[in-house]
């Protein structure tokens, strides 16, 4: 298709006269100087300009070929033997040593090798290798270096910082879920808020999730096989469960007749087949067991009566201050009751006096964590008063290692789930400790000042490398620990193993053989001995090291009432070979 066109004619004499262009000069702005604006101007004289002179040469990378190294070696028992000579063969060795001194070579080879050995053998001789040349340099201890860091750091986005009560990873181990609520009941103000949130561990800069409660929330713990589902424990004593698809309402909660009197802080799920069962305790003294199904009512109850355990009474009840559950043990269970005294129940038990059989006093003070270790479940770890207490479900009687006594109070601790000789303690002064009994057992192996409020709560990762904990600030810090307190060597569990048997042993042998004598006043004061018989040259002693230990205690400002000294199994009655012994408040 062509493009339109028009065509017309036109003569030569129409077209007009020829156009001739030429140039010239054209002012279009004129702009004339001004004279009162020349006071407002410097001339800069010199002035400096930069400019490049090098030349511009850009970097390119190449690959060069490498070079294929390989290391090749033998190893040599006896002797440097052919491969078909078999050394444990005397004829053929000593017919090989023969035809290598026949040959003419041998003697002039063997000239020429003496001179250079006979050197080194001298210079051998000459010096002492193992000569010590500074005797008063005191030798350093052999310790693995132990490294943290502050991953990330939750912060409360509310202008009121309330503390944190209580943290729970997903099983996914992407989230983690941390309850809010001010455990000062009686300064708590109606202007609190109430809710709790779901942090994604990427992102510390907002919540994943909030959720909005009625009343605070105590207890914060997670579904193992369920990573949308949550139960929680409430300050009215209830308990309900979440769904995080459903949004940030509760789903339902148990009615208030049917649930515990005091606020419910203490919160596990149990190993179930319809993954829809947890059990909850309180101060109240009762450890009450749900079905998320059947929220209404608990499915069962206990009291803790021990007293009269038949005979069930909640004015007689004692109050449970820690919860500990252990997938692989199946219906048992252990709870630290606020008189110091940890219980290892049974839910199978016929009677309550059955489920309730195995009792440790285990604290002078209420119980604030009790854990079995991961991979030796009969040993397990409680934390009350000032101390870190070891126990072992075949000594009752006393425990069979114990960290010394801290300045200030213990708020939490737990073992580490990948490392079995690891755990984690935290303090009142916002300090987090971690001690691995391997590698020393008189102090902690590392210590993390996290903030300078006290941390109220602690939460190791499945895989070990992180560690959630809580502060009375209202934030939770994600922190990160090196290898070496992650992951487990090579005869890690014969080094963890063979101290917790000496020590358990160690304290069946002392209890076997001792005794407890009156009590002696010193200074208003009513001390306790348990020595080895026999007593009487020995208790003069012990009670020359008492004046000691209360003057001790006085220089401090602390002023304890009473005290009670452990010596079992002292076989001296010198003052200056006594060991030092436990002081327990």
């Amino acid at each position: 298709m062509t493009a339109p066109e028009y065509i017309y004619i036109k003569k030569r004499s129409e077209f007009g006269k020829r156009a001739y262009f030429s140039d010239r000069n054209e002012i279009e702005l004129d702009v004339r100087p001004q004279r009162e604006l020349a006071h407002d101007f410097i001339r800069i004289d010199p002035a400096s300009k930069y400019t490049q002179t090098e030349k511009i040469i850009a970097l390119h990378e190449v690959n060069t070929t490498t070079a294929t190294f390989q290391n090749r070696g033998m190893l040599h028992t006896e002797g440097g033997w052919p491969k078909d000579i078999n050394k444990d063969d005397i004829e053929q060795t000593v017919r090989y040593r023969r035809k290598l001194e026949k040959d003419e070579f041998f003697v002039h080879t063997m000239l020429q090798l003496m001179t250079p050995m006979e050197h080194c053998v001298l210079q051998n001789n000459a010096c002492n290798i193992y000569e010590q040349y500074f005797q008063d340099i005191e030798p350093r201890p052999l310790v693995q270096q132990t490294v943290s860091r502050t991953v990330n750091v939750y912060r409360d986005p509310l202008p009121t910082k309330r503390p944190v009560t209580h943290i729970s990873w997903s099983p996914d181990g992407q989230r983690m879920a941390a309850s809010h609520c001010s455990t000062d009941f009686k300064r708590a103000s109606a202007n609190y808020s109430t809710i709790s949130y779901i942090w994604e561990v990427e992102n510390p800069n907002k919540p994943w999730a909030k959720l909005k409660p009625f009343c605070p929330l105590l207890a914060l713990e997670y579904n193992p096989k369920d990573s949308n589902i949550l139960a929680s424990g409430l300050t009215t004593g209830q308990v309900a469960f979440w769904d995080v698809r459903r949004g940030s309402e509760l789903i339902e909660a148990s009615s208030v007749e049917h649930s515990h009197r005091d606020p419910c802080d203490k919160l596990l799920w149990i190993a179930s087949k319809t993954g829809t069962e947890f059990f909850s305790a309180s101060k109240d003294g009762q450890i009450k067991w749900w079905d998320t199904r059947k929220l209404h009512a608990p499915i069962e109850t206990i009291a803790m009566d021990l007293t009269q355990p038949d005979e069930q009474s909640l004015d007689r009840a004692i109050g449970v201050s820690s919860l500990q559950f252990e997938p692989s043990m199946g219906t048992r269970f252990m709870c630290g009751l606020e008189n110091g005294w940890v219980i290892s129940g049974n839910r199978k038990g016929k009677t309550p006096q059955e489920k309730l059989m195995v009792r440790f006093k285990a604290q002078y003070g209420p119980v604030i964590s009790v854990e079995r270790n991961p991979t030796f479940p009969k040993n397990f770890l409680t934390v009350g008063d000032w101390t870190a207490r070891i126990w072992s479900e075949d000594c009752r009687e006393s425990c069979i290692l114990w960290t010394p006594s801290h300045d200030v109070l213990l708020t939490n601790g737990m073992w580490s789930p990948t490392r079995f000789s690891t755990f984690f303690l935290t303090k009142a002064n916002g300090t987090l400790d971690v001690w691995d009994i391997i590698v020393q057992k008189d102090t902690p192996v590392l210590s993390i000042k996290v903030c300078d409020e006290p941390l109220t709560c602690l939460r190791p990762h499945e895989q070990g490398a992180l560690v959630a904990t809580g502060g009375k600030n209202g934030s939770v810090y994600l922190l990160e620990f090196s290898e070496n307190l992650t992951v487990n060597q090579k005869n890690d569990k014969l080094l963890f193993t063979a101290p917790l048997q000496r020590f358990e042993i160690n304290s069946y042998f002392c209890l076997s053989h001792s005794r407890i004598c009156p009590c002696f006043i010193y200074n208003n004061t009513i001390f306790f001995a348990t020595i080895k018989l026999p007593p009487t040259p020995i208790r003069v002693q012990i009670e020359a090291y008492a004046n000691t230990v209360s003057s001790r205690y006085e220089a401090a400002a602390k002023r304890p009432k009473r005290y009670r000294i452990d010596c079992a199994g002292i076989h001296t009655a010198n003052t200056s070979k006594l060991p030092v012994v436990e002081i327990q408040e």
